[in-house]
């Protein structure tokens, strides 16, 4: 079995700084702007098909950044570890629909599919971090301990 994953300062750093360019990808993408008009007929379901996949990948990535956002307060002392873990919960959210994956063009599709992987990366360690046991130590913390190191604030 895998052992738990371990969440440090750096790493939370570098995800919240990939959700912030992905988020901005998602909000471009699915600006409204040009998208007012009125619609040709036909093309309904493939509006409403973007509608849904735009509202269920905007909620992802706010999940995803709020996630991030407990962890660097976390990290930065504002929250106990006992908040994070009982208000810090990442959601489950569902994949996207594959008939109305289908209708829609291929460049938003693999911005959908990006935030879909990106919310399962932070998901897994999510799932490890909570594994391990309340207040006991990560394994950089354990071997810091054993070694007689005194750890640095970060």
């Amino acid at each position: 079995m895998a052992s738990p994953a371990s969440i440090n300062p750096r790493i939370i750093e570098g995800l919240y700084c990939e959700a912030l360019v992905l988020s901005d990808d998602v909000r471009a993408a699915f600006a409204l702007s040009g998208r007012l008009n009125p619609v040709p007929a036909g093309e309904d379901e493939a509006r409403v098909a973007m509608s849904c996949e735009a509202l269920r990948t905007t909620t992802r990535m706010m999940h995803a950044v709020a996630w991030l956002l407990n962890h660097r307060a976390f990290f930065a002392g504002e929250l106990s570890e006992f908040q994070l873990r009982r208000h810090g919960r990442l959601a489950d959210f569902p994949e996207s629909e594959p008939h109305r994956m289908a209708l829609i063009d291929a460049e938003t599709r693999d911005l959908i599919l990006a935030t879909e992987r990106f919310h399962a990366r932070l998901k897994r360690l999510d799932n490890g971090w909570r594994e391990r046991e309340a207040g006991a130590p990560s394994a950089i913390a354990a071997l810091r301990d054993r070694l007689g190191i005194v750890s640095r604030p970060n």
